[in-house]
């Protein structure tokens, strides 16, 4: 048995990949968001980016074609009704993830596995929101996805070995290098880096060195490929602390604190890339 179907909830950034590698390795794909704008903007993000690996002669327009031809837009969620599993992709916020579960379980039959792509947020936890935990799993994708390998496959307390296994074949049909990592704040990946991440921009804070000497420090001084100011950035400031915070919350631990600089960032609306400021100036 394997998945040949994938629904995916969210059409931004993480959805739109997700869509992408799993259309371009044959799957079919739905991918829903709340408007018709949304997901029109998802698809758009998708061909751009088939466009840039037509130019880099990795793919041919035949191939594109094909793959875009596999996903299918909508704004409901019984466009879930035919898909073998449901990746839930929306923004990493507790309450709206079980709203969105919650919603989806009571449209989907009790076989289809459903996934989660958060970043932090306990898999226990989720997985006890909907009728049958044991088809629940953490399913965390890198960005950008099509190009990232890995995916932490993270099993809560109640999934079973069925569900865990058609997940890591799936990941693996997608191209990638799934590891299998306990439920913990954080996982393994995240639990590193976006403390890291917050470590930066203490010492950004207190004028230590420039932005740009951080970022080079690090590149050059640990050989890591982008500076963890940089990094913050791509992913997006709001959701380094929104990681943060359920770090500090569920760990009790001062170490965990995010820091002052990225919640006044983020309050003044400097989320990075997505809204071309951030650390860096993007316009």
């Amino acid at each position: 048995m394997s998945i040949q179907s994938v629904g995916i909830i969210g059409a931004g950034t993480m959805g739109n990949g997700i869509a992408q590698a799993c259309a371009v390795s044959g799957l079919n794909v739905v991918m829903v968001d709340i408007s018709d704008a949304a997901v029109q903007k998802g698809l758009s993000t998708i061909s751009g980016s088939l466009d840039r690996l037509i130019k880099k002669e990795k793919m041919t327009e035949a191939e594109k074609t094909a793959a875009m031809s596999r996903i299918q837009t909508s704004t409901d969620y019984n466009s879930f009704k035919s898909c073998g599993m449901v990746i839930e992709a929306a923004t990493e916020n507790y309450d709206l993830k079980v709203k969105i579960l919650k919603q989806l379980d009571s449209i989907v039959s009790k076989d289809v596995i459903i996934a989660t792509n958060t970043s932090s947020i306990s898999i226990t936890q989720l997985a006890a929101q909907i009728s049958v935990p044991e088809r629940f799993i953490g399913m965390h994708f890198f960005n950008p996805v099509p190009m990232m390998a890995l995916v932490e496959i993270i099993r809560g307390l109640q999934t079973n070995d069925v569900t865990h296994g058609l997940v890591q074949g799936m990941a693996k049909a997608l191209g990638k290098e799934p590891i299998t990592v306990k439920n913990a704040p954080g996982f393994v990946v995240n639990r590193i880096l976006i403390p890291m991440i917050n470590e930066a921009f203490f010492v950004l804070a207190e004028g230590i060195a420039t932005p740009e000497d951080i970022d080079a420090g690090m590149k050059l001084g640990c050989n890591h490929p982008i500076g963890p100011l940089a990094l913050a950035d791509m992913i997006g400031l709001d959701t380094c602390l929104a990681v943060m915070e359920v770090y500090f919350n569920n760990f009790n631990d001062s170490k965990y604190r995010p820091c002052p600089l990225l919640r006044e960032m983020v309050a003044a609306g400097y989320l990075g890339r997505k809204t071309n400021k951030g650390v860096y100036n993007y316009n």
